[in-house]
């Protein structure tokens, strides 16, 4: 069972990264609404606001009490996360709380001396909060996916993205429930889980930023190409490691690798958009938003390459 400190550490570490993903995810939802669907906008909307104001409570507690690791990862924010935030503002008209990003970049400063028993309650009810409000969201991707696939709404969202942050809302929920029962967790399984997850994930951040690309940038659509079919192999490999736990430190190795060069890539790609010299329908913050996710996914293959 969890100590209260370990407890509190691994909440906080979690909820940095995935309430942040969270309230994006419904950002992205309600961006790529039309007009008719003005209700379901609306909906999203409201989970954004959720999750920030979550988000917000986390950071403000978190001094002192989250992994050096995280913090210096680049998964909470980036150097780019407040200039995405502001040019996707001014793109879309949809308002993002740019102040919780400037409180998360000086997180590593500073040390709050709370009494840890008292912090683990509050992080325990944080976490169930998120608990309660994910399976609304999940619900919300849901009815968008399976009204895009039998043509009752139309969005700017891809299908199969949409099932991607739905994917991504349920591991969520489930790691959360996981904390909340102090589950001491088996770290070879674990990191079969999670990169069979992430790799899966990492291929279609590649192929996502491959569709979004004008047609003229050819030399970035052939990298994006070539990442999303090595990740597809990664992915089957990592599957392959459930029966064959053997395999495993390979795979961890191959897929530390590769997530290197998809993070420089989308980290590039980024640093592009932002600066204007790269031709494409990304919208800034969703190219910072997948840089994060291989920070975060990097961080833990540092992790189990070490373990395995």
């Amino acid at each position: 069972m969890l100590s209260n400190e370990n407890f509190v550490r691994q909440s906080l570490d979690l909820d940095l990264f995935f309430l942040r993903i969270m309230k994006e995810h419904s950002f992205f939802l309600e961006a790529g609404f039309t007009p008719v669907n003005a209700d379901l906008a609306r909906q999203a909307d409201a989970f954004k606001t959720q999750f920030e104001a979550l988000l917000r409570e986390v950071v403000f507690i978190a001094n002192g009490f989250i992994s050096r690791d995280v913090a210096t990862s680049g998964e909470i924010v980036t150097d780019f996360t407040l200039n995405a935030e502001k040019a996707t503002t001014f793109f879309t008209g949809i308002q993002l709380d740019t102040s919780i990003t400037m409180a998360e970049l000086s997180l590593t400063k500073g040390v709050q001396q709370l009494n840890i028993q008292s912090l683990a309650q509050r992080v325990a009810d944080i976490n169930q909060r998120a608990i309660v409000l994910l399976p609304g969201l999940i619900n919300l991707k849901t009815i968008v996916l399976n009204s895009m696939l039998t043509c009752k709404i139309f969005t700017f969202n891809w299908p199969l993205l949409i099932d991607h942050i739905r994917r991504e809302a349920v591991l969520f929920l489930e790691l959360l429930k996981r904390l909340q029962n102090r589950v001491v967790i088996d770290m070879a399984r674990f990191a079969v889980e999670q990169e069979s997850f992430w790799n899966r994930i990492m291929a279609e951040h590649a192929k996502f930023i491959r569709g979004l690309l004008d047609p003229t940038e050819e030399t970035l659509f052939q990298t994006a190409d070539k990442f999303g079919r090595e990740f597809d192999m990664l992915t089957a490999e990592a599957l392959a490691s459930q029966t064959q736990i053997a395999l495993l430190p390979q795979v961890t190795q191959e897929s530390l690798r590769e997530t290197v060069a998809i993070r420089d890539f989308k980290r590039q790609g980024t640093e592009g958009i932002l600066a204007c010299k790269i031709r494409s329908i990304i919208i800034p913050l969703l190219g910072d938003h997948v840089l994060r996710e291989a920070n975060h996914y990097l961080r833990l293959l540092k992790i189990f390459s070490m373990i395995v």
